[in-house]
Formats: structure tokens, sequence, C-alpha cells
């Protein structure tokens, strides 16, 4: 049986989240105290030893690839900031930490900017999290009261300040350096890298940018260290996971676990088993920008590398449940049309492939299984060379859908 370990959610239910004083009883923004009785370069060197990979769906190491080279211009200004876009399908465990939690955000948040040398942090949140925004504003306030924020943090020679932006609910946005773009003004369109945002981000300064998950779990490595985080988890992917669950389970929902828990035990035993009690026929893992994997990945390990020896992909840890009586081709059919809607347009290869991809789709339905399975590799190659000249991720995503789902799934596929 598969247990919860909470770590971002170690609070989620237990405090009121919009009460400073419920979040400081249970020890909330120790963990800060701690850094600032400290060396900047010591919150770095514990949060590179945890090995704490970015929960945004990219995985990359948040020490090595974003801390570090963050804070080695020590005579510029630098900047936080937070990506709470979540514009993933299936996707809602950055909306939970917000709304249970907030304070353990903002106290992440300031110890990344302690950590840089950043002075300036930004909250980007899409405009539709009403409750979570109400929620961060007003824990914001609060901290300033306590001088969480602000001039010369606790007594210290700290300087910190907080400031929310909203956007429109582009699915772009949630791409860094366009949500970057963004915040900065101008329209939501990808920049071309290199350079990175930890080189050239906001105004052309080292940003560090990491998701909501992320910096939720600064705290706590911080005020546990490194070497704790590390114990839990697999090599590679160590510490915990909020999977958030939906589709045709029992018991959708989101559930925060050791990372390395198997696919099976977390949709039988945890999310309940399908509705219909029979086997499932299919998981999207990662949402739309993820991978389909079939009942025999049951055994797999919920970690960044081993699924990525299987050909899947984790991504932002949402696991979209499908029945043994649905069928795929609808699926496909409308992951494709979202795609093609939230293409900016800015690239070629984007803007008529999506386009493409989502009109070939539709031709599925009229077809017989031969003329089914040359339309399926004409997609596959289309998504092949759009995924190779597109600016930014959303061109790059149709891919892992498309190629995941006939890989496993072919004969379903040219059959339904």
């Amino acid at each position: 049986m598969v247990e919860e370990k909470r770590i971002a959610l170690k609070n989620s239910g237990l405090i009121d989240p919009e009460d400073i004083n419920d979040y400081i009883r249970v020890g909330g923004y120790d963990a800060l105290k701690k850094a600032l009785n400290g060396n900047p370069s010591s919150v770095i060197d514990e949060l590179t030893k945890a090995g704490l990979r970015g929960r945004g769906g990219a995985g990359f190491p948040t020490g090595t690839k974003n801390l570090s080279t963050a804070a080695t211009c020590t005579d510029c200004n630098k900047y936080v900031v937070c990506n709470a876009d979540e514009g993933e399908p299936g996707t809602f465990k950055d909306r939970i930490i917000m709304e249970t939690d907030p304070h353990i955000l903002v106290e992440g948040m300031i110890i990344a900017g302690y950590g840089i040398g950043a002075n300036q942090g930004y909250i980007y949140i899409r405009g539709e999290y009403y409750t979570s925004i109400e929620r961060i504003k007003k824990a914001i306030e609060q901290a300033y009261s306590k001088n969480f924020l602000g001039e010369k943090i606790l007594g210290s020679k700290f300087t910190f300040n907080l400031e929310i932006k909203l956007g429109a609910g582009s699915y772009l946005c949630g791409e860094e350096l366009t949500l970057l773009e963004s915040l900065e003004g101008k329209r939501g369109y990808p920049r071309i890298k290199p350079p990175f945002p930890a080189q050239k981000g906001l105004w052309g300064k080292p940003t560090l940018i990491n998701n909501v998950e992320t910096l939720a779990n600064f705290p706590a490595i911080v005020l546990n260290g490194g070497k704790w985080y590390q114990s839990m988890g697999t090599e590679k992917s160590p510490g915990t996971k909020i999977f958030t669950i939906s589709g045709d389970v029992k018991n959708s929902g989101h559930r925060e676990l050791i990372l390395g828990a198997k696919l099976g035990d977390i949709i039988n035993n945890v999310a309940g088993g399908t509705i219909d009690g029979k086997p499932w026929k299919a998981a999207l893992l990662g949402g739309a920008a993820g991978t389909f994997v079939p009942y025999s990945f049951a055994d797999v390990e919920m970690g960044y590398d081993k699924l990525k020896e299987r050909g899947a992909t984790l991504g932002s840890g949402a696991i979209i449940v499908i029945g043994s009586e649905k069928h795929l081709i609808p699926i496909l059919q409308s992951i494709l049309k979202f795609f093609k809607h939230e293409s900016c347009g800015k690239c070629v290869p984007c803007r008529l492939g999506t386009s493409y991809l989502h009109e070939q789709s539709l031709l599925l339905n009229k077809k017989n299984s031969e003329d089914r399975k040359e339309i399926l590799n004409s997609m596959l190659t289309q998504a092949q060379l759009i995924a190779k000249s597109s600016l930014c991720p959303l061109g790059q995503s149709p891919i892992l859908p498309i190629q995941s789902i006939i890989n496993h799934f072919s004969d379903a596929l040219i059959n339904e």
C-alpha cells in the first residue's frame, strides 16, 4: 500500500491558510530564520545536495542549473519568479498548495531570493485562480506585517519584496521564457534560447524561475538538510511528488507520494481503481504534453529517469486514467485540438503543424483500418518534423502523445 509523505503539502488541511499565526505555530518561517543566520551559499549548497528537480514538468536539477547560475552575478539586479500559471490539463497541484498553505510558497520565494542575492520576486499566476490569488495576496500582506518581507528582514541586511502578476490564461505562458515576456508586459511569445533565464531573464537580468511545487519544497530542505531530502525517493529522483489523479477512477484528487511509487499502486490502491472495477486501458501521464501508457506499465516506478527509460514522462505529475471501455481516438483528437487552439502562431511549424495534426486526426473517424494506419504514420512523421523546428515546447509536445499512443495502442486505434 502506498502511503502519503507530505512535504509541500505538510500543512494542507491542518492550518488556516488565511492566518499567518497558524503557519508560524507549526514552524512556519523557521527555515527562513535559519537561512538568514547562515550564508547565502549554504542555502544553494543544501538545495543542490538535495537533488531537487523542477516539479513543473521538465525535471531539471534545481540547484546546479538554476540557483548556482543565477547566483554567479554578484553586482547586478536579480529576480525570483514563481511560475503559478499551471495550464497543463489534468494538473491542479499548484492550486492546492496556494489555496491551502500560501505561506509555504512565500517563504520558499524569500529563501530563494536570499540564496541568489535577489531583492525582488514575482508570482505569475493565472487569472482564473481566484481563491489562490486572494490567499496569496493576503499571505504577502501578512508577511510584510511581520517583517518576513520588506526592508532588513528580521533585523538582517537582506531586503526582499514580493508582488503578484496576473496572467490571462495562455497555456504557452507556462513556458518560462514566454512567461517572462508576458511579465514584462509584452505579448506572450516565446524567446529563443540560449540564453536561459538564469543568465538573462526578466528585463535581461539573471532570474531564478521555478514552479510553485518546487519552491514549496525549499523551506523543508533548508530546515532539515539536503541529505534528509535525498534519503527519500530514488537515486536520480529524490523527494516527493504531488500527483493529481483524474479520469475513470473511483477516487480522483491529489496525493503527495515518495517518488518511486509504482503507477499501478497509485491507480489501483490510492485512487481505488477504475469506476467499473476493470483493469484500465491506458493512463495519460503528464497531461496533454504527456505520454500514453498501457496497463503493462503498472509496475513502473514513478520517477523521471525510470519513466524515461520506458519512453514515458512524469511531466507535471498528472495521471489521467482511461477506462477499458473508452475509445482513444476522441481523446487524441481532443489533445490535438487543444494544441491547435493554444499555439501562439509565432513560428510557422507550430502554427500550421498543429492545425494539420488536428485535421488529420479527424479523418480517423471516417476511414477503414488500412487508411487509419496510413494517417497515423503521416501524423507521426509530421509531429517529428514540427518538434524539430518549433521555437518552444508547445510545438515540441504533440509528438509525445502521438508517438506513445501509436507505440502502445496502434491496433486499438486502427480497429476502433
